[in-house]
């Protein structure tokens, strides 16, 4: 390496819900001193923007109208990402039940796409030392020319196993439903849905820990780095 600093890296890891991404993605970012970017969060935070001001997330039309008011801002930390809406953190309400059963309908809007999509843009390009942004169209529209795509697989019974975990007093079966039903929606909107890119990495994680995906992606971004 000329003059002792790496070339910036993007990395794109995309997937369904429990697949391990965001711990994943933060842990990666950290060990390799990149920023980290969570869409779900920003598309989290502009359903809950909706919610909270009353807006009739089952009309499109309504979504559409006001997706350009609300002011997200992520900040990049892997060790501490954080998320604002309007100057207010919403790191902990955007993780409600309620914000999960909404946030397809509302991502589904182009609109709502358009500018979220714009605002994961301009933070990848201000990223000085690269960064791994999490999410579900990234490798496919957001950074169609990421350094490396990484799409994370793993079946819907270790998925759902992993994100009742996570959500406190959930039950594994409803999880599972749930994410089923997520992904469906996800996987068939017409705006930029949830797909592997041609030219992506598939990890299953579903027979790996948490700390065997995390190395299997470090090295995959090491030898991108190299130029391998």
């Amino acid at each position: 390496m000329e003059n002792g600093a790496a070339q910036p890296v993007i990395v794109a890891i995309d997937g369904p819900a429990g697949t391990g991404k965001s711990s994943t993605s933060k842990a990666v970012a950290a060990q390799l001193g990149l920023s980290y970017l969570d869409t779900g969060a920003q598309y989290r935070a502009i359903t809950w923007w909706m919610v909270n001001n009353g807006i009739d997330v089952d009309d499109p039309s309504a979504i559409a109208a006001v997706a350009g008011k609300p002011e997200i801002v992520s900040g990049t930390d892997p060790a501490n990402p954080t998320i604002t809406v309007d100057g207010v953190d919403v790191a902990g309400p955007i993780r409600t039940q309620e914000v999960s059963s909404e946030v397809s309908a509302v991502s589904a809007v182009p609109e709502v796409r358009a500018r979220i999509t714009e605002l994961q843009r301009s933070v990848a390009a201000a990223a000085e030392v690269g960064i791994v942004v999490e999410g579900r169209d990234i490798g496919t529209t957001v950074l169609p020319d990421a350094d490396l795509k990484i799409f994370l697989t793993a079946s819907a019974e270790a998925r759902a196993a992993r994100r009742s975990g996570e959500l406190k007093g959930s039950d594994v079966n409803a999880t599972r439903e749930a994410l089923i039903k997520r992904d469906a929606a996800d996987s068939s909107r017409k705006t930029s849905p949830l797909a592997k890119a041609d030219d992506a990495v598939e990890v299953d994680t579903t027979e790996l820990t948490l700390a065997q995906v995390i190395e299997c992606v470090v090295t995959l971004v090491e030898e991108k780095r190299a130029g391998k």
